[in-house]
């Protein structure tokens, strides 16, 4: 580490690394976690350290930056982030930050451009990072090859912008090469983002991952999601009845004759793709279940595909339907607030006001979001009373926040050297 990232005395985090490998190896598996990793702020900065600073994150959608030129800027932590089209259509992606004197390049959160200039003093760059210009003040003897913009890890995969601000980025081929393969028929290089939203939750960005991961509060939270989404994601989930087991054979064999990839693909713990129907009778996550657009995406041509659901840890959920596709992003802000980000994306020429209605393509989730806002804002005010202890997670209806938090237990002690932990022995995180 470079010495200047630390204070001269050594790391000032470092009494809080070792507490937290501690409670993670002492930790009893199917509670919830000790109170610190939901609202102390020296884990909040280990967790963007040792999380969100190494695993790969989605930083946006392809087809967001279409032509050449076009980028995107995100912000993780304190790392302003910019992605951009360069050449031969290659996506790259660059700490937005100014080998000058430090300026942030890209101001706008979307936008296209010649080349990268800053705003500062006018350094130029090429889209794919080289200086271009620095003005004769640097000098005679000025290298500009020295001064390139630092580079992110980037890869796309299935219309995804993947990012990782490691040096040495977790493996992610094998997930990225099934995720290409399931979004075959979505030809997402052809889609485009109809409308998004950005919500704050004041809430630690592990319960909001953790409200996710189960429907256990679904019945008495979200009368409108109900109105299409079925809760089981497996025939083998032990609460599936037969009718259940039925409709999935029925539409299983449906899109078998569409070639539509359905199988469960999983990935450890930190990927997973599984397509299972909706509410017989729907076919979109909309208020009455029928299409949102009525121009399918891709090769599609059977819009009841019911939901392809893409989960992708530390903090990304996908629902992908015939007729559109929601993509959910979470990125934390401090150790009680987040920001949920969800994009709701079309086929590219699908008429906005003849196709779709914007309003009635959001409707749902609006309301589901802001649901689970309210949700997680109340667990986070209750986890922060001294009356707060870790509870147990039900094995049947939470089986899915074991799952996360067993992954985040797992990496967390790898990235941070620490020995494993007991009860994580054969279970495989990755």
């Amino acid at each position: 580490m470079d010495v200047t990232s630390t204070l001269s005395l050594g790391d000032p985090l470092e009494p809080a690394r070792k507490a937290t490998a501690e409670m993670l190896q002492t930790r009893e598996r199917t509670f919830s976690l000790p109170q610190p990793f939901y609202n102390d702020e020296r884990l909040f900065q280990i967790d963007m350290q040792e999380i969100f600073h190494k695993e790969w994150l989605i930083a946006g959608m392809t087809c967001e930056i279409p032509a050449k030129g076009n980028y995107l800027t995100l912000q993780i932590g304190d790392n302003p982030i910019i992605v951009i089209r360069g050449a031969e259509g290659v996506v790259h992606a660059f700490h937005n930050v100014c080998r000058h004197r430090g300026s942030r390049l890209c101001t706008s959160d979307k936008g296209k451009v010649a080349k990268l200039v800053c705003p500062y003093h006018q350094w130029t760059y090429e889209l794919d990072g080289r200086l271009l210009f620095a003005g004769t003040e640097m000098g005679a003897d000025f290298d500009m090859k020295q001064y390139g913009l630092k580079p992110v890890h980037c890869k796309t995969s299935g219309g995804f912008i993947f990012i990782s601000l490691a040096d040495n980025p977790p493996a992610i081929d094998e997930f990225l090469a099934g995720l290409a393969h399931y979004m075959e028929p979505y030809d997402m290089e052809n889609a485009k983002v109809a409308v998004q939203s950005v919500m704050s939750e004041k809430a630690n960005w592990k319960l909001v991952l953790e409200n996710n991961r189960e429907c256990y509060h679904c019945n008495g939270s979200h009368p409108e999601l109900l109105n299409t989404l079925l809760e089981w994601d497996d025939t083998t989930d032990p609460r599936a009845d037969q009718a259940f087991k039925d409709h999935v054979a029925e539409s299983a064999a449906r899109w078998e004759a569409e070639k539509i990839p359905y199988a469960h693909a999983g990935f450890g713990l930190r990927n997973r793709i599984v397509r299972m129907p909706l509410l017989k009778g729907t076919v979109s996550m909309t208020i009455d279940g029928k299409p949102g657009c009525n121009k399918l995406m891709g090769r599609i041509k059977d819009p009841d595909l019911g939901s392809m659901r893409i989960l992708h840890l530390p903090h990304s959920w996908n629902h992908c339907m015939g007729d559109h596709l929601i993509n959910f992003t979470v990125w934390p802000v401090s150790a009680q607030e987040s920001i949920v980000i969800t994009k709701w994306l079309v086929h590219k020429d699908a008429v906005e006001g003849v196709d779709y209605d914007v309003e009635r393509l959001r409707q749902v989730w609006d309301a589901t979001n802001d649901q689970d806002r309210r949700l997680g804002e109340e667990n986070q005010r209750g986890i922060n009373s001294t009356a707060y202890q870790p509870g147990p997670y039900s094995k049947t209806y939470e089986f899915g926040v074991v799952n996360f938090i067993d992954w985040y237990s797992g990496q967390m002690l790898k990235n941070l050297g620490a020995e494993p932990a007991p009860y994580l022995k054969g279970v495989a995180t990755e």
